[in-house]
């Protein structure tokens, strides 16, 4: 069970206020994230373009409410209780769909969908740029170590199957590291759906703001947070474990440092595309 942890740094009025929130905060027959997760008493969603990444990430499909987080393999993660939903999207059979990995996939997806499909690349942890718009030409990478360069193998083609071995190439040479030098730091007071926090490194983690609301009486924010973890598994949208009256929403003037159920971020860890 989680804790309801008020941060000394706030006002009573405000814990007030958050804690009288709704309790009645998931929507179990919603199949997405905007139709499962309903905003606080006094909060809306931010408004955002039908064509935007944040609308995108709002939309992500979910499995049925209470559906268990699985790995690679088909196991199910053991630690259940720290998220309330697992977005309805393939991982693939191999131990590749990490954090960073994740972020990378439905950033891609994204693209993809929008046709914006010449936009889909990514930098590998040597710095080589694995582009889309290559890969759908019949190119396709070949590494020997360190050495990695493009080889014309194939007539040029683009579907699912085409899309997803390119995943799964940019998913084994990517990961924090790298993403985190690709993606532009920012400042919280500018957070957006599609933000990133993340910290580089072996290990490393990184996690994705996948929607947000916004109390007019005073412009506070609450977001939600998505993440893949190790082994390679489903995305799912994690609780917060320090005030559970708020969650799954976690609130953006955190006092020092963003803890979650599985790594604790700084203010400085956030980024963005």
């Amino acid at each position: 069970m989680f804790l309801v942890v008020h941060h000394p740094l706030r006002s009573s009025t405000d814990v007030c206020m958050l804690i009288q929130a709704q309790k009645n905060h998931v929507q179990p027959s919603g199949k997405t994230i905007a139709s499962r997760f309903i905003p606080l008493s006094g909060f809306e969603r931010v408004k955002v373009d039908e064509s935007s990444f944040a609308y995108y990430l709002r939309n992500l499909p979910l499995k049925e409410h209470g559906a268990r987080v699985k790995y690679f393999d088909g196991r199910e993660k053991s630690n259940f209780q720290i998220y309330d939903a697992v977005v309805n999207l393939p991982i693939g059979t191999k131990d590749l769909h990490q954090c960073a990995d994740a972020i990378m996939h439905v950033r891609a997806r994204y693209l993809y969908e929008q046709k914006r499909k010449n936009e889909i690349q990514f930098t590998f942890t040597n710095g080589f740029v694995a582009s889309y718009a290559k890969w759908m030409e019949g190119n396709r990478i070949i590494v020997n170590g360190n050495n990695v360069q493009w080889k014309k193998t194939t007539s040029p083609v683009d579907n699912e199957q085409i899309f997803w071995k390119y995943l799964k190439t940019v998913f084994t040479y990517a990961g924090t590291l790298s993403l985190s030098k690709e993606l532009k730091p920012k400042e919280i007071t500018n957070l957006q759906i599609g933000d990133v926090w993340i910290q580089g490194g072996s290990p490393g983690h990184a996690l994705l703001v996948v929607d947000m609301v916004q109390r007019k009486s005073d412009g506070k924010k609450l977001f939600l947070l998505a993440q893949s973890y190790m082994p390679a598994q489903e995305i799912h949208i994690l609780k917060n474990p320090l005030v559970s009256n708020l969650s799954p929403w976690y609130e953006s003037d955190f006092p020092q440092t963003l803890q979650t159920p599985e790594w604790t971020f700084k203010k400085d860890d956030l980024k963005g595309f």
